[in-house]
């Protein structure tokens, strides 16, 4: 088992600082990172009822929804923010300088293979997490709107 920073303890500086830039720069600084596309994602906390803003590498599907990969690096248990959306499917989007209310569902069946395809080809190490745990890692649609 892989371990991940544990969050519930809060984010880790770095990812405080990326979601700070992101904001302060409508996404100039943050919306690219490591060479890929990143986003803002804000669920309400299930257990805490706070907002928690995660990024998190992002393509687009066929039809403009936005799709990310609930990995936690191959951690054998979920990641928060995948939880909270769980629960409370209405979240809060920023791509770049564009704010959005989306509803965010799990992919599933013959449109889940296509998605996850697409994100390890701009993120090849989530078939690595992939590899390191039992569970199956989610690909979450977040619909516009």
């Amino acid at each position: 088992m892989t371990h991940v920073p544990d969050f519930d303890h809060g984010p880790p500086q770095w990812v405080t600082d990326h979601v700070r830039r992101y904001r302060e720069t409508d996404g100039e600084d943050g919306h690219i990172w490591n060479g890929v596309t990143t986003l803002l994602l804000t669920t309400r906390g299930r257990k805490s009822g706070e907002d928690r803003t995660t990024p998190l590498i992002y393509q687009q599907d066929d039809s403009g929804n936005y799709v990310v990969i609930a990995s936690r690096g191959g951690d054998d248990r979920h990641p928060d923010w995948y939880l909270n959306l769980k629960e409370r499917p209405r979240v809060n989007v920023q791509v770049g300088a564009d704010r959005f209310t989306a509803r965010a569902r799990e992919a599933a069946g013959e449109e889940r293979g296509p998605l996850w395809e697409k994100m390890c080809k701009v993120w090849p190490d989530y078939d690595k997490y992939a590899e390191q745990t039992d569970r199956p890692i989610p690909v979450v649609v977040l619909e516009p709107g």
